[in-house]
């Protein structure tokens, strides 16, 4: 009987304790947006404001992130993520105080940028350790798939623990438990150096890996040097990845004002989980095969099937409906996002891999600080579904960009031919 894929990869020495650690190090990346909307909102009585406040600590990620990550690359995650990790947390805990204080917006906005430029991209960093602990593609590929079936559990979880914290225990109780649990595992994944990439990109020989090198023809030689963003058909992708933002942050506030009109604001998390548990599945599913069809033509695809998905949100009428039409619609969230980051490594040279990931992230980062800031304004001039009209735009410009884009993401990278030492 052939292994299990996902049982074969967390077999690596070393994988499964990186991985765990780097599942905990990201649950604030499904509790921040919406534990920031709800503490503020809360506290406020604004979704306008609670959207700007959360655009600013995504917006601040989103700038400063691809710089992280491409110091990263050249001096290593633990010498750089350590002190960044101690001022994602003086961030995160300053905001819950300002707020708690009842301090002007401004001041929320100074501790969310802190918070928020200091995070990096800890699903970054993971994905960067498997490409390094694996040297075929197809374990690449289904080591991606887990890591993204990882993010939808953090994602599952996360907003549930948010929402609970937020309308039962203490309106920052959600950034609380992000700073406090996401710093444990933070601290946790970088202490972990084995399973650490070399700095600089450069693999060293063992007896059992192999070492790839790039041939070093004059066209990639002209590349040298380049940031990963400059690379032919990553700009594009980073754009796709902004709209799939506005699409998820415009759906998180818009999820959370439908619950308040129905009178259950405590049920939010419940339903945006349902979002989350499709893509799980789906992600585990779709990892666990080994898929021939170009993968350009699968990302078009699946970023077309999230636009049918969200168009439906803004027809539904009742939360139980909500949930079941996020269910359905998370299927196509997560093969989505696992093609995504694979272009991301056929687009880049691979000592950028870090800093490519980290750029369709913080594009992500981005489309998602619009969308809840579109969406908290809609909101309050309208309604709910008014907010969900935003998340239905989102949806079908990823679909229309993602088609545009074919052409770029279908070139071969001048760096791909590779040879094995």
């Amino acid at each position: 009987m052939p292994r299990n894929p996902y049982l074969d990869v967390l077999s690596v020495p070393g994988a499964l304790r990186f991985s765990a650690a780097g599942t905990l190090a990201r649950l604030p990346m499904s509790m921040i947006g919406i534990g920031t909307i709800l503490m503020v909102q809360g506290l406020y009585g604004s979704y306008a404001m609670a959207g700007r406040v959360s655009a600013v600590l995504v917006v601040a990620q989103a700038l400063v992130a691809p710089q992280i990550a491409r110091l990263v690359d050249r001096t290593g995650q633990a010498r750089v993520m350590t002190p960044m990790l101690v001022l994602t947390t003086i961030g995160l805990l300053g905001l819950v105080v300002a707020a708690a204080l009842g301090a002007p917006e401004w001041v929320l906005w100074v501790c969310a940028a802190v918070g928020g430029a200091s995070q990096g991209s800890y699903g970054s960093l993971a994905r960067a350790r498997w490409s390094y602990a694996l040297p075929e593609p197809r374990r690449v590929h289904t080591a991606f798939s887990l890591e993204s079936a990882l993010d939808e559990l953090v994602f599952i979880v996360g907003p549930v623990l948010a929402t609970v914290l937020a309308t039962s225990v203490v309106a920052s109780g959600g950034l609380l438990v992000a700073a406090v649990v996401g710093g444990g595992g933070a601290a946790w994944f970088l202490a972990q150096r084995r399973t650490e990439p070399p700095a600089t990109g450069r693999v060293a020989a063992s007896d059992d890996a192999q070492v790839v090198a790039t041939v070093q023809t004059p066209e990639v030689r002209a590349l040298e040097g380049r940031s990963a963003i400059r690379m032919p058909g990553m700009p594009v992708l980073a754009v796709v990845f902004v709209a799939m933002g506005v699409m998820f942050g415009s759906s998180d506030v818009a999820t959370v004002a439908f619950a308040d009109e129905q009178g259950v604001k405590g049920r939010a998390g419940l339903v945006l989980a349902c979002f989350a548990f499709g893509s799980l599945v789906s992600g585990l599913a779709y990892g666990a095969r080994h898929w021939v069809s170009p993968l350009s033509t699968r990302f078009v695809i699946g970023a077309g099937g999230i636009a049918v998905g969200v168009s439906l949100f803004f027809f539904v009428q009742d939360l139980v409906a909500l949930g079941a039409v996020m269910f359905v619609a998370g299927f196509a969230i997560a093969p989505t996002l696992i093609n995504g980051n694979a272009l991301v490594q056929a687009l880049v040279a691979p000592h950028q891999l870090t800093e490519g990931l980290t750029w369709v992230g913080t594009a992500l980062g981005v489309g998602v600080s619009l969308g809840s800031w579109l969406a908290g304004s809609a909101v309050d001039a309208v309604d709910s579904h008014a907010g969900f009209l935003v998340t239905m735009s989102g949806g079908w410009l990823c679909a229309l960009l993602a088609l545009a884009a074919l052409p770029s993401m279908r070139r071969r990278r001048p760096h791909a031919a590779l040879t094995t030492v």
